[in-house]
């Protein structure tokens, strides 16, 4: 089946032998990021924020971002994704310096532009890091701003949800929306309702994760009112323990409870997934079929964040 893709951080998912070998290239030291495997090593969530910094910092140049995102777009196609939106930050390219962003965002629009004739068309979200604190941010949402259009469409928050609340970064929410940016937030993944109604009066549009949204039947009743967008990526709540198994997430839930949603992989690398594990995993899980799926994919083209022709093209992929 073909599927779109909202949630997807770039950085999160170089594959461990990329990373190895750009940082052989670089002779880095990764110490204590691998396992014995070979794997991304981490216990927790703190843990798996500072080895995903970690391994992003051998991507020193455009062209390491350039190579980056065209390994993750021939991947996401291999499972048949056609539309995926990537959350990027210039924090991590150039350390949101503007000038240095857009050669880096040169170099990704490139590639962008090239994969387009494999069958896979893509945005980027630019992403503050709520963990480095409102002041940074800033200069991110200025990245973002000064490059909208294009292949930038989006902007975003990610990183520790649990620092401080979303309402202290309403300035670069403001400024990304004066942009015409489309707005998402990562909430209600490891805060509870609250942390959705902080996103929610940022002026988000989608809400990265909000699963324990179904913790409050108030916000359930918002989100469907406001017709609201969530991001779930359900093998990234069991890998980090939010649910123990497949079986107790509550997306099924959700979407008894009239919640629009789309389904993503995160940091599919690190929590050892892919387009193709989630739709498997739901569909052994919930007895989901190829009606359920279809209609998932249509809730995210309605609110991908993209051009109108591009939209409509997509539309006609799911009817």
């Amino acid at each position: 089946m073909k599927k779109t893709e909202l949630h997807l951080h770039l950085e999160g998912a170089a594959p461990p032998d990329f990373i190895r070998a750009i940082a052989a290239e670089k002779h880095a030291d990764l110490s204590g990021v691998f396992d014995e495997r070979g794997h991304y090593a981490y216990d927790d969530f703190a843990g798996f924020l500072q080895v995903y910094e970690a391994a992003t910092s051998v991507l020193k140049t455009p062209q390491d971002y350039a190579r980056l995102l065209a390994e993750v777009l021939e991947r996401s196609a291999e499972e048949g994704v056609i539309y995926t939106e990537l959350f990027v930050s210039p924090e991590f390219c150039g350390g949101a310096d503007l000038s240095a962003w857009r050669d880096y965002l040169a170099a990704m629009t490139e590639v962008a532009d090239k994969m387009r004739g494999h069958g896979i068309e893509s945005r980027g979200i630019v992403t503050a890091i709520r963990h480095f604190g409102p002041e940074r941010a800033r200069k991110s949402a200025i990245c973002a701003a000064e490059t909208a259009g294009d292949w930038i469409t989006g902007f975003g928050m990610g990183g520790a949800e649990q620092v401080g609340k979303a309402t202290d970064y309403a300035w670069s929410f403001d400024c990304a929306r004066e942009a015409g940016l489309g707005l998402t937030c990562h909430a209600g993944e490891w805060g509870g309702p609250d942390s959705v109604r902080e996103a929610l009066a940022l002026g988000c549009t989608r809400i990265g994760h909000g699963v324990r949204a179904i913790e409050d039947e108030a916000l359930l009743r918002d989100l469907v009112d406001r017709d609201i967008l969530l991001e779930i990526c359900p093998g990234s709540n069991v890998a980090l323990g939010l649910y123990p198994d497949w079986e107790s997430h509550p997306i099924a839930r959700l979407a008894d409870a009239g919640l629009r949603f789309c389904v993503s992989t995160d940091d599919p690398p690190f929590f050892h997934t892919s387009m193709r594990n989630e739709y498997d995993r739901l569909a052994s899980a919930f007895g989901w079929g190829d009606e359920v799926f279809r209609k998932i994919n249509q809730w995210a083209v309605e609110s991908a964040f993209c051009d109108n022709a591009t939209q409509e093209r997509l539309r006609k992929e799911f009817t």
